[in-house]
């Protein structure tokens, strides 16, 4: 195995288009744990902890710029109230030693169907920034995932960096698991209100071959709330709205028997998880003096 350690991000880029098979880690949570149990022998490994803009945000008026590798300690620290929702999974991962190193950038690359950003970052609809030595493009993060543990960046292509809306009303995450951290998740799911736009995002994660969205539930509930008024008078959710969308989200999914647990539990968990989440994000609506979030 080659150790390549570029100095900087051009160098990064000209070298991952002579090695498209190089291997980027950053933090080495995911990499690290697979080569060591000999799961993975890459023959080029490319290091990208000299760079030091992959480690940097930047808040704007709508979005935030969210660096590949910012630790998810620094979005728990700095970014919980532009990213409520990132920033609740951000305290599920692992250990406080590996929420110190890992980040989202590491999460999209390994593309893993439980890893604990992407239901958050689905239900916010945040775009990467991919780059090579050809150009960048954004993908939207619903295009991003392609199949298990893999993902829509070309062969020569690194993640500089993800772009996410700030939150404009209330966002959730809930995950089932033997503890609240250091374990993958059994199921996740991310819900977020966007009242600006009157819809309501979804993201779910390990219980499917890919993290994805419950569409028929998100159209489910955005019709319900728009007929309903419920926008305008911030009434309460009514329990038969909320039923609905739980098994709808539920059907969304296609699991699998694993050692972690059954394909019916987990199906079960996301409609306990969904109707829940709706209810702690429409009660946080409801309380709110302003659309924005705070």
């Amino acid at each position: 195995m080659d150790f390549l350690r570029p100095a900087s991000w051009e160098d990064a880029l000209a070298a991952k288009a002579a090695h498209p098979d190089a291997v980027p880690i950053a933090g080495g949570t995911d990499v690290m744990v697979e080569i060591n149990f000999d799961h993975r022998r890459p023959e080029y490994l490319m290091d990208l902890g000299r760079i030091g803009e992959l480690s940097d945000w930047e808040v704007g008026a709508d979005t935030v710029r969210l660096g590949a590798s910012v630790p998810y300690a620094r979005i728990m620290e700095h970014l919980r109230a532009e990213l409520p929702g990132l920033a609740l999974a951000a305290h599920t991962v692992a250990s406080p030693q590996i929420r110190n190193r890992g980040g989202v950038g590491g999460n999209l690359g390994t593309a893993s169907p439980a890893g604990d950003a992407h239901p958050a970052l689905l239900a916010a609809g945040a775009e990467i920034e991919a780059v090579s030595v050809r150009g960048s493009r954004r993908i939207p993060v619903d295009a991003f995932y392609t199949g298990v543990k893999r993902n829509a960046l070309a062969p020569d292509e690194l993640i500089r960096a993800v772009h996410i809306a700030r939150a404009d009303g209330p966002q959730q995450f809930s995950k089932v698991g033997t503890r609240n951290a250091m374990v993958i998740a059994v199921c996740a799911f991310a819900l977020a209100l966007h009242p600006h736009s009157r819809t309501v995002r979804t993201g779910i994660g390990s219980a499917a071959p890919t993290p994805l969205r419950a569409g028929p539930a998100e159209d489910f509930l955005n019709a319900a709330l728009d007929e309903e008024g419920l926008w305008e008078s911030r009434r309460a959710v009514t329990p038969s709205i909320a039923r609905q969308f739980a098994q709808l989200a539920a059907a969304s999914c296609n699991p699998i028997d694993d050692v972690r647990g059954p394909a019916q539990y987990r199906r079960h968990a996301v409609a306990v998880m969904a109707r829940r989440t709706l209810t702690w994000t429409w009660e946080a609506y409801r309380a709110e003096r302003s659309p924005r979030c705070v």
